[in-house]
């Protein structure tokens, strides 16, 4: 087995932490979960995505 060694801010790994208690699952677990999601290849496929997720509170856009 191949190991992944990712270097994060604290700041990424305090977002990581959260994330993953909040979808209920351990940090490596999540990750590698995120890893195994099918990529965006086109911009098609974001708008779909996009679509799916519309309504789900926990998404939010900021203002900069």
């Amino acid at each position: 087995m191949a190991i992944l060694t990712v270097r994060l801010t604290e700041e990424e790994a305090r977002m990581l932490a959260r994330r993953s208690r909040s979808a209920g699952m351990k940090k490596a677990s999540f990750v590698r979960k995120l890893i195994r999601e099918q990529p965006f290849e086109t911009a098609a496929d974001v708008l779909a995505d996009a679509r799916k997720r519309m309504g789900d509170v926990r998404l939010r856009v900021t203002r900069r």
